[in-house]
């Protein structure tokens, strides 16, 4: 095999392995960003409701 068909086989070999390290990037940070999204609905609904006549409005008349 020629040296510029060696080399166009590896450059080839390059961006295949290139574009799955991406690829497990990407799924990567999806993954995290559910689990985040998941951990602030939990800890969004246990926050227990603000007491009656507090946290609704902001009284700026004070």
């Amino acid at each position: 095999m020629s040296d510029v068909a060696a080399t166009s086989v590896a450059m080839q070999q390059a961006m295949t392995q290139h574009s799955a390290q991406l690829l497990m990037v990407k799924q990567n940070h999806d993954m995290e960003q559910n689990i985040i999204d998941m951990l602030s609905q939990a800890v969004e609904s246990s926050k227990p409701p603000a007491p009656a006549g507090m946290g609704k409005m902001i009284d700026k008349s004070a």
